[in-house]
């Protein structure tokens, strides 16, 4: 049987990004999708303007709805949340779900390269890590791991081994099982730092960067990095074989006029995604 993901993020309705990236990737990996959206969103965030419509309502209403028509998920991710009242809903659907045995993927979506995003509260940290605390997979970048812990952003020249184990040790205060932390350098050279909780065991992956930004990539990372794990990987594995699919994408698609607009990732899953 097909196996049956709820994914909580916003929708924008422009750009490959959230459930806009999340929903192709999944789709062709062979799940079969739920969306809750946070909030529709008109476009994604680095075109510097947009508007941003909270759902929370709406996602209250569908959970009772589900409810009452007996809709049961093999597995959640999460992404964007846009206030405290959703944060609390979705936290407390969660933490209900996780007690359930239902696993839980949580990307802390909140900024990067040391600051939050456009438009995001900084009372959003307090609420994550609350989320955090149901989950089974924590995806943060490394910017959304010093804001959640209160660790010194290192920035371009990277954290020392002994840096690494004191921030891993942090966020498994805040989420107890996996953590797989994105976009970090380790002296100087970028890398993704997980921790599997299942084997006991840290890693480090190093990667090439490649000099160009699409929004949605990290959407994408973590929809390949869950249908991995789901599908039997170990967490470094399927970290792995998300970390090779973004940066195929990227490549493919490194010299497009409007990077803003997220890559059209339809066009390319079959050849990223074997």
């Amino acid at each position: 049987m097909t196996e049956k993901l709820l994914l909580i993020n916003d929708l924008a309705g422009y750009g490959k990004v959230a459930l806009g990236a999340m929903m192709p990737v999944l789709t062709h990996m062979g799940y079969d999708l739920y969306t809750l959206p946070t909030a529709l969103v008109s476009n994604t965030l680095d075109y510097g303007t947009f508007e941003i419509l909270d759902t929370t309502d709406y996602m209250t209403q569908t959970l009772a709805v589900w409810d009452q028509l007996g809709f049961t998920f093999d597995a959640i991710a999460t992404g964007f949340i846009t206030s405290e009242r959703q944060a609390r809903l979705v936290a407390d659907f969660c933490h209900a779900q996780h007690e359930r045995g239902v696993p839980v993927f949580v990307d802390p979506i909140m900024g990067d390269d040391g600051r939050l995003y456009n438009g995001v509260d900084r009372q959003i940290i307090i609420h994550m890590r609350e989320l955090l605390a149901a989950s089974d997979v924590a995806v943060p970048n490394y910017t959304e791991a010093c804001l959640l812990t209160g660790a010194p952003y290192a920035g371009a020249q990277g954290m020392t081994p002994s840096d690494v184990d004191r921030l891993m040790a942090c966020m498994r205060t805040i989420c107890p099982r996996s953590v797989v932390i994105t976009s970090a350098a380790v002296e100087g050279s970028p890398a993704v730092i997980g921790y599997d909780h299942e084997r006991d065991e840290q890693f480090t992956i190093p990667f090439e960067e490649i000099p160009v930004r699409f929004p949605g990539t990290g959407d994408v990372f973590s929809s390949v990095l869950m249908g991995r794990k789901l599908a039997g990987q170990t967490l470094e594995d399927a970290t792995a074989c998300a970390m090779h699919a973004v940066k195929n994408l990227i490549r493919l698609n490194r010299d497009a006029d409007d990077t803003y607009k997220g890559i059209p990732l339809e066009r390319y899953l079959g050849s990223v995604l074997r």
